[in-house]
C-alpha cells in the first residue's frame, strides 16, 4: 500500500506504507528558497497527531536529497518531534555525515522562548506595591517592639540582677558625645528659629496692633514645641546615625560576633549604655534649647519692636506656666529611647559591605525622624484632650 501527496510532482517528498509504518522519502533542494512548497509538503498526514496513533513507526528517510540547510533540517525536525510528542516513533534513515551534524545543531537550538509575564494593569500594581509596602512597614514595626523589649529586658537584668555588669565609662563617654558635643550646633539652630519666629509673627501681629504678644508667641511655641522637636531632629541626624555606622562597623568586622563568642550580650555593651545616654541628656539638650530658642527672639523682639530684655522677661512670666515647660521636656526620654533604639537596631542590621552602613545610617535618621514626628503629634493630642 503506498500514497503520494501533491508534494511528489515537484520531487520533494514521496510518502509510502508499509507494514504499519510510515515512510517518507525526501528527495530535492530541503532549502530556505522552496521553504513554501516544503511546508505545504509536510501537511496532511505528517502533521496530523491523529495519524501519529500509539506507537506508530514514521521512518524519515533523507538519502535522497540534493541539498538541505537550515531551514530544510528545521523542518525535518519539527516534523519527527511533533510525531513523537503525537504518541508516534520517528526515525531518520539515509542522513549523511554533514546531515546528522545539521540536524543535530538544529535539535541543540530548539528552546522555546520563555512565555513573557503578562504585565499587570496600573491598578493591580498600584494595590501590589500597596500591599507590599504595608507588609514591609508591619514587619519593620515589629522587629522595632520586639528590639525595644530586647533592650528594656536588659536594662532591667543590669539594674536588679547584675548590676557589675553595667559600663559606666560607656554610658559616660556616650552621654558627652550625644549631649555635651552637640550643645554648639543644638543651640545656634534653636537660636536662629527664635529668631525667625519672632521676625514673622511681628508680620503678622502687626496687621492687628498686637505685637507685644510676641513674646507669647515665641514662648509657647518653643517651650511646648519647637525646642524639644528641633533637639529631637538634631540628634537623631548627628547621634542616631553615629550609632548606625559604629554598631555596623562592628557588625562588619566581625566584633559583634566576637562578643558573642566570648558570653557579651551586644545589647548590654553596645545599646544600653547609648539609650542611657540619650535618655539622660536629651532632656538637658531640650532645655537648652529652650533657652536659645527664647534669647532669639527676645534679641529679636528688642531689635524691631523695641521691647527691652526686662519686659520681655515679664511678659514672658505672665505668658507660660510650669506646664508649658513641662509639655516640652517630658517628651524628651520619649525621643531619646526611640532615636537610640532605632540607630542601634539599623547599626546590628548591617550586613555584606560597606555600602550597607551608608544604607543603614539613612535609613536610621529617616527612620527616628519620622517616629519622633508621629510621637510629638501623639503627644499634643493627648495633651491637648486632658486640657494642658
Amino acid at each position: 500500500m503506498s500514497r503520494t501527496t501533491s508534494a511528489e510532482a515537484v520531487g520533494l517528498l514521496r510518502l509510502s506504507e508499509q507494514q504499519g509504518t510510515l515512510r517518507a522519502e525526501l528527495s530535492g533542494r530541503w532549502v530556505v528558497a522552496n521553504a513554501a512548497r516544503l511546508e505545504k509538503a509536510l501537511a496532511g498526514p505528517l502533521t496530523d497527531p491523529r495519524d501519529a496513533g500509539a506507537g506508530r513507526a514514521l521512518e524519515i528517510d533523507l538519502s535522497g536529497i540534493e541539498a538541505i540547510d537550515t531551514v530544510g533540517a528545521w523542518l525535518v525536525h519539527r516534523t519527527a518531534a511533533r510525531w513523537r510528542q503525537a504518541g508516534g516513533a520517528p526515525v531518520i534513515t539515509g542522513a549523511s555525515a554533514d546531515h546528522e551534524v545539521l540536524l543535530g545543531q538544529v535539535a541543540k537550538a530548539d528552546r522555546p522562548a520563555p512565555e513573557k509575564p503578562r504585565r499587570a494593569g496600573l491598578v493591580t500594581r498600584t494595590l501590589h506595591d500597596f500591599g507590599r509596602s504595608v507588609s514591609l512597614a508591619a514587619d519593620e514595626a515589629l522587629r522595632l517592639v520586639s528590639f525595644l523589649g530586647e533592650t528594656v529586658a536588659a536594662m532591667f537584668r543590669l539594674a536588679f540582677l547584675h548590676p557589675g555588669r553595667f559600663r559606666v565609662t560607656s554610658t559616660f563617654a556616650q552621654a558627652q558625645a550625644v549631649g555635651i558635643e552637640a550643645m554648639p550646633i543644638v543651640g545656634l539652630i534653636s537660636f536662629l528659629i527664635g529668631v525667625v519666629i519672632a521676625y514673622q509673627g511681628v508680620d503678622q501681629l502687626a496687621m492687628f496692633g498686637a505685637q507685644i504678644f510676641v513674646v507669647n508667641l515665641v514662648a509657647v511655641s518653643v517651650l511646648r514645641e519647637l525646642g524639644i522637636l528641633l533637639a529631637a531632629i538634631v540628634i537623631s541626624g548627628r547621634s542616631g546615625s553615629s550609632f548606625t555606622a559604629q554598631i555596623g562597623s562592628m557588625k562588619l568586622n566581625e566584633e559583634v560576633d566576637a562578643m558573642r563568642t566570648l558570653g557579651l550580650d551586644p545589647i548590654e555593651v553596645l545599646v544600653v549604655p547609648r539609650v542611657l545616654a540619650l535618655m539622660i541628656m536629651l532632656p538637658g539638650l531640650a532645655f537648652f534649647a529652650d533657652l536659645m530658642g527664647l534669647l532669639g527672639g527676645m534679641l529679636m523682639s528688642w531689635g524691631v519692636l523695641g521691647i527691652p530684655p526686662d519686659v520681655f522677661m515679664s511678659r514672658l512670666a505672665n505668658a507660660v506656666t510650669w506646664k508649658t515647660f513641662f509639655v516640652g521636656v517630658v517628651k524628651a526620654p520619649f525621643f531619646a529611647v526611640t532615636i537610640a533604639v532605632v540607630g542601634c537596631l539599623e547599626g546590628l542590621q548591617v550586613e555584606g559591605s560597606s555600602e550597607s552602613v551608608g544604607r543603614r545610617t539613612t535609613q536610621s535618621v529617616v527612620k527616628s525622624i519620622f517616629l519622633v514626628i508621629v510621637l510629638d503629634a501623639i503627644f499634643s493630642i493627648f495633651f491637648a484632650t486632658i486640657g494642658i
